[in-house]
């Protein structure tokens, strides 16, 4: 095959020949949308006609709906009955909702921010329209109106090109790229249930209906209750260098920022933002030596890292240096589990904080450093197959990004 034909694929299973034939969407598909039925009317609700909203659309199968709407509901509104197969299309909505896409699996109706995209003839094969218009979601996210809220319309979704081949090989493709996302699902799938197992054995653990042995088959000695500064040797927040001082930026020593942590988790092993010594000196930020526990007292209340790399941080996080026969680990677990019960630590005012402390003053349950290590191994070894399935799951996508770049024209 030439690459430079622009009316063939660059990857296609070997069987398939010829070009790849353009159609708008409103010449192989009839396109329209939904509608809602009057919220004040409690005769259209709560029937048994499933009613989708575009915060159902990403990139799936709908099989259930949260949502449902009488007869007199579906006969007094602008709102459609769509069939088993209808590609929906969210015209618009939150963050990046727009553009995403999904297949009907069930008979539904739908609000009017879905475009509702149904194949007129046999010869298109609705699976392989969802996998091509989702392997253009940025591309198709681009075409929307411009304005206050940036918008698909029913216009700009019928005048999309696409290109398609005969009716065998789209099947084929859509069969192919169907086992792709079960495989991606079940990896979901896996994911969410370690996450559970993982939730309810903290909960067991950190309650200690679930204990831990020695290696020779007996129990561990009690816990006992500490205030979290009684185990740390240094408990201590950072400082911020004055922002307007150039020179105290762009340094070589990494400074933390609160989403550094939420997009890290549990280790942290980078900074996107960087201060100069004399950043340091003039402030009351301090180097915190690696492998400290970093806990976040404002903006994502809660949070706690270890980091990986020695940094500065700002006021925003307490710096916990832990004390010998402390397990940095556990701490670490503790404080997740810890999570909890916050809210009656939380200051109240515009945004809830939590202050140094009454942070040192959280009490928690000390094992002795054995069964400490014995469970912060166990939890670690739960977390490592969860990042297992993460880089899967990122990894597949990927791959898949690709294989629809060079499968579809």
């Amino acid at each position: 095959m030439n690459n430079l034909d622009k009316t063939e694929p660059h990857l296609r299973f070997p069987e398939f020949k010829g070009k790849w034939e353009l159609q708008k969407l409103q010449k192989i598909a009839k396109v329209s949308s939904g509608g809602t039925p009057s919220r004040a009317k409690s005769n259209y609700w709560n029937g048994n006609i499933p009613w989708v909203s575009t915060t159902l659309i990403d990139f799936n199968t709908i099989l259930e709906s949260n949502e449902f709407i009488t007869d007199d509901g579906l006969t007094n509104s602008s709102a459609k009955l769509f069939p088993k197969g209808t590609l929906l299309m969210a015209m618009y909505g939150q963050g990046k909702t727009r553009g995403k896409v999904a297949l009907l699996g069930i008979e539904a109706t739908t609000n009017q921010a879905c475009g509702a995209i149904i194949p007129n003839n046999d010869k298109l094969n609705e699976l392989f329209l969802f996998q091509n218009l989702a392997g253009r979601y940025d591309e198709i996210r681009d075409l929307s109106n411009q304005g206050g809220q940036e918008n698909l319309s029913g216009e700009i979704i019928k005048n999309i090109s696409v290109t398609i081949p005969t009716l065998p090989e789209q099947i084929k493709i859509a069969t192919f790229l169907t086992a792709v996302d079960e495989k991606l699902q079940a990896l979901k799938q896996k994911k969410t249930l370690l996450e559970q197992y993982k939730k309810g054995v903290m909960q067991q653990i950190f309650s200690q209906e679930l204990r831990f042995k020695d290696d020779n088959g007996n129990d561990f000695t009690d816990w006992e209750e500490k205030k979290l500064g009684d185990v740390c040797k240094t408990a201590k927040s950072g400082g911020t260098p004055t922002s307007t001082k150039r020179e105290y930026y762009n340094g070589n020593i990494p400074f933390l920022s609160i989403s550094d942590m939420t997009s890290q988790g549990k280790y942290l092993n980078y900074t996107s933002n960087h201060i100069s010594k004399l950043g340091l000196d003039n402030s009351a930020s301090w180097i915190v030596p690696a492998y400290s526990i970093i806990y976040s007292m404002y903006a994502s209340v809660g949070f706690v890292a270890i980091n990986n790399i020695p940094l500065a941080t700002s006021q925003a996080v307490l710096n916990l240096i832990l004390k010998e026969g402390i397990n940095t680990d556990f701490i670490y677990y503790t404080l997740v589990d810890f999570q909890k019960k916050i809210a009656q630590f939380v200051t109240t005012g515009t945004q809830g904080n939590l202050n140094a402390q009454s942070v040192k003053g959280f009490e928690i349950q000390i094992p002795c450093l054995k069964e400490q290590t014995k469970i912060a191994n166990f939890l670690s070894t739960i977390d490592d197959k969860i990042n297992h399935c993460q880089s899967q799951i990122v990894n597949t996508e990927v791959w898949k990004k690709g294989l629809l770049q060079q499968m579809f024209i």
